[in-house]
């Protein structure tokens, strides 16, 4: 028979189970990285940056940079903000799977 302190405590512990598989950093990076592309399609008409893009892929870099350099301080957040939750992710599901196929330990 569970007494009443037992089950309060058990209580919290399945909810900060439940709490961590919801809000996971991989969430956390998936959610940052939609928001701030987001943002980005709200700041900037993105259509009009790759119809300005060069055809020679040679000249993209430059471009990229030029039109980087060349935005507001929000888009330049934005766009930061992005390719780190990007790399995060990258880095997270490469942990993930690194873990899924290495062999057990004895």
């Amino acid at each position: 028979m569970q007494t009443n302190i037992e089950r309060m405590v058990m209580r919290r512990v399945h909810l900060i189970r439940i709490l961590k598989l919801i809000i996971s950093t991989v969430a956390l990076a998936v959610l940052m990285s939609v928001a701030a592309l987001w943002g980005i399609g709200r700041e900037v008409w993105v259509a009009r940056v790759f119809e300005n893009a060069p055809q020679n892929i040679a000249d993209l870099p430059g471009f990229y940079v030029a039109a980087f350099a060349h935005t507001n301080i929000v888009v330049q957040a934005l766009t930061i903000l992005t390719l780190v939750s990007l790399l995060f992710l990258a880095r997270e599901i490469a942990r993930l799977f690194l873990n899924l196929f290495a062999p057990p330990r004895a």
